[in-house]
Formats: C-alpha cells, structure tokens, sequence
C-alpha cells in the first residue's frame, strides 16, 4: 500500500502567508519533512502522532543530502503514509521540487503540488521594493546564486544587457562574482542593489548600496545567508516604500508548552506583538480510566488548571459520575474551559492560586467530606497542609506530567538574542529557563522579564532575575494586558 506525497510550498519567514491548502494538508499529513526555510510556527498545524523529519542544510548545493531526502519521500510513502515534503518559498523556484517529483514518479508514488508564495517577490515586498514598477522596470528575471555542479557560471555578457529587475536567490557567498560579472559587461556601478536579510522576519535586515559598494559594505555589515539580491532602479523605491521596518513590533519569548503555545501568541498578536515560540517545557498527559463509583466519596473536585479540565472531561466515560460535586477552578482560563464543555464550576478564588482555591472549597463543603484535586505532577499542591487546616480530607490526583526541555547555552543565547521581553507562566519554566541558561543571567542583559503572577515572580527574584512586568490578573489575558498597557501598544 502508497499513500501520496505533497510537495508544499512554505512561503518566506512570515507564517501567515502560509496557504490554507498547505494548513489542510499539515493537518492531515503522517508524516512531514521539511527543511530550515520554513516558519517553523506552521509546524503546530500538524496533528499530535504525526512524523516530523527535519532534512535540512547550510548548503543548499548537497547532492548527497538531496538523494537521502528524495530517498525518506519515497521511503515513507511506500510506508502507506500521506507525506507532506515541506519547503521554503515555493517548491519549483529554486527548490529542488521537480528533481524530487522525478524520483517519485520513477516508483510510481502519486504527488500532488501546492504552490507557495515564492521568497523572489515576497522578500522584497516586505523590504518596500517592488520587483516590477510601471515607470522604472517592466519585467524582472530571477536567478539562482550558485554555479552549477561542473563550477560553470552565468552569461554575465547577457545579464548585463538584461532591462528590468534582477533578483538572486541564495547569493551572498557569491556576491562578489555577481557584481563583478555585471560590471565587466556594462552594468553601471552606480546601479542601486539591496540585500535582505531573513526576509519577512522580525529579524529582517536591509543593506542598500551600489554595484560599486555594495561588497564592502556587505562584508564591514557581516551579512549571512538566507538572503536575497534585488539589481535595479526599483532598490531606489525602498526608502519611500519601506511599510514593514515601520511596523515592526516588540519579539515576545512564548515559553510555554507547543500544545498551549499558539493561544497565548494569538493573543499577543491581536495586540501588536510578535511572539517567537520556544518551549521550555513538554507537558504529557496521563492514560486514565475511571471506575462507576470513583468519585462517590468526594463532595468537591477541584481543577487548578485549563489542562486538567481538559485531560480530565477525555477521560471521564459519564459526566453524571460527578453530578453530586461541587466544582471549583482556579483563573478564568479555567472556568472558561470547564464552560465550554458545559461543565458550571461553583466557585472560582479571586486569587489564581490553588491554596486559596484549597481554603474557598470550605465554603462549599462539611467537615470530614473528601476533596479531590485534579492537577500535575509539579503543582504546589500540599493535601496534608490543606487536610490539617481545614478539617477536610484533600487527595490529589495527577493527570498529566511537565518535564523540562533541554536546550545547550549557546541555542538559548541565540534565541534570546532575537526578543525583547521573555514571558514565563509558571515557577517550573523560570527553573527550566535559568538551567538552560546555566545560571548565566548575563545573557539576559537588555531583556525585559514578564511574570504570570506573584508566585512566578517570587520563583524569578529566587534565581536572580528582575521582574520587569507582573500580570495583576494571573493569567495570558491578563499578561498581555499588562504588556500592552506598559508598552503603549495597541490593537491591530
């Protein structure tokens, strides 16, 4: 049995010039592999049990990596797998699609193709340059920036004579042989010419400069792939057309677990900020069944976070088990869930914590009642403190477990380096956070900290950090309001 294989276009740095074909398709695939190019953010469309290989290089010119990757295609759809081959830009432009389309077809593995918005055009709209301008060029013609396997190079005698745009695609280590190649067959060395960096990124850089120029400046800028080589009167446009560079917005760290990650940065988005998700914890829920008469001992349940409502209403075959309990949440992301699922809690604490949570349930119980509370296995959760205090028998139960991701020093400087303000919603990420850093706060200087709430921040001003921003309300919303209220940021 052979599934098919897609090959889809990723579209440049921006996700949401992702194509909705593509999200469909992510969503439904078994297995993807992508490449570096891609926003990795699309990668959260694709479902929990799918596959994900990254097949990806520095050196776009690797023979032997193209061969293993037509290789994993084929290898994956004889499998009987849907393979989604994910790519940067659009497949056909550059990108190697026909030469992996070829492979499949000689095993006889039905392929489908979905365009994506090539970086050739897209790159130097997000720079304010227009590829074509009525008044200044008709056309324009794209290049790739390497030789070809037998080390032969363009016909710079021809490209030289070319009117209109020129844009060379994966260019830069080559820069000074396309300059050079333009100027000894005529091209004027006045002639504008952009670079762009990371482009439709947060991180976008552009350098303007001349064919006379523009290999110094490169060089004295330090200039690094992936990036785009736009030749032409249109360069001359970018100053009056530069829209993206005026809009950039503040980076955000999102922190927070992949599978919670996408709520909190949509939210940041709606209100003008430009998350970059990088989890520092892997939450992983627990394999539960619960027995006819489970809960008949208990007179309350408690829930002290949206996953264990969640976790919690998948595992529970009947609803009616727990027709006879009061019901109390902690925050209103909770509560909201628990609604949802037209599940009313009783009570919600106007502190987002679950001792008070603990302490409001004897409102709503007797001395002696059993009180279940639903959690993980991290939670502050004392049951024997709670028991002592209150007169009542408090368990706990865990639904699911949080580990911590492991990252070197050197990836979380990196990804640090990118953002502005780094948020974190728990005391177990604050810890993950300063042992991936190895203690070494001198990589946050400039970086501004954001808190959940007073117990994170008690847990951040116990490692060393300074707490910059702290949620008056201890939840997303009421994190993202604080940051947009501090920020004087508004709504998109």
């Amino acid at each position: 049995m052979k599934k098919k294989v897609y090959l889809v276009g990723a579209g440049p740095g921006d996700a949401g010039l992702f194509t909705l074909k593509g999200k469909q398709l992510l969503e439904e695939a078994d297995c993807i592999i992508y490449d570096r190019l891609i926003p990795m953010e699309i990668l959260n469309f694709a479902k929990k049990d799918a596959e994900l290989i990254y097949l990806g290089k520095e050196n776009t010119e690797g023979g032997l990596l193209q061969e293993k990757i037509n290789h994993c295609l084929i290898e994956k759809a004889l499998e009987g797998k849907m393979v989604v081959r994910l790519k940067g830009g659009d497949s056909f432009v550059f990108g190697r699609g026909g030469e992996e389309i070829l492979a499949l077809v000689e095993q006889g593995i039905d392929f489908e193709v979905v365009p994506g918005i090539t970086s050739s055009i897209s790159v130097p709209a997000y720079a304010g340059i227009p590829v074509t301008h009525r008044d200044v060029a008709r056309s324009f013609h794209v290049f790739t920036g390497h030789t070809m396997k037998d080390g032969t190079w363009h016909n710079f005698e021809v490209l030289a004579k070319l009117e209109g745009t020129l844009v060379f695609l994966m260019g830069v280590k080559n820069l000074d042989k396309i300059v050079n190649g333009l100027i000894q067959y005529g091209r004027d060395s006045k002639t504008p010419i952009a670079i762009i960096e990371k482009g439709a990124t947060e991180q976008q850089k552009v350098h303007v400069g001349t064919l006379k120029n523009i290999v110094t400046l490169a060089k004295e800028r330090d200039v690094k792939a992936p990036a785009i080589i736009i030749i032409g009167e249109v360069v001359s446009l970018q100053e009056k057309l530069n829209w993206f560079e005026a809009t950039k917005k503040k980076k955000i760290l999102v922190t927070r677990d992949i599978k919670q990650a996408p709520d909190f940065s949509e939210k940041l988005q709606k209100h003008g900020f430009f998350p970059i998700e990088f989890p520092l914890l892997e939450i992983q829920k627990h394999t539960l069944s619960f027995l006819k008469d489970f809960f008949q001992k208990y007179s309350v349940i408690l829930f002290n976070s949206p996953n264990g409502i969640r976790y919690f209403l998948e595992a529970i075959p009947d609803l009616r088990m727990i027709a006879h309990c009061k019901i109390g949440v902690v925050g209103r992301k909770t509560r909201e869930v628990a609604e949802s699922y037209k599940l009313i809690p009783d009570f919600m604490p106007k502190e987002y914590c679950v001792h008070e949570l603990a302490k409001l349930s004897k409102e709503y119980s007797q001395e002696g009642d059993h009180i279940l509370i639903f959690t993980s296995d991290i939670s502050p959760c004392d049951c024997e403190k709670y028991s002592k205090e209150y007169n009542r028998k408090y368990e706990k139960f865990v639904l699911y477990s949080t580990s911590k991701k492991e990252y070197s020093k050197e990836e979380m400087e990196q990804k640090i380096k990118e953002v502005d303000i780094i948020t974190l919603l728990s005391s177990s990420t604050v810890e993950a956070l300063y042992e991936n850093l190895e203690g070494d706060l001198s990589i946050l200087e400039g970086k501004q900290i954001a808190s959940i709430g007073p117990v994170t921040s008690k847990t951040l001003k116990k490692y060393g950090f300074t707490v910059d921003y702290e949620a008056t309300i201890y939840d997303t919303n009421g994190l993202v309001e604080i940051l947009k209220e501090a920020n004087n940021v508004s709504k998109n």
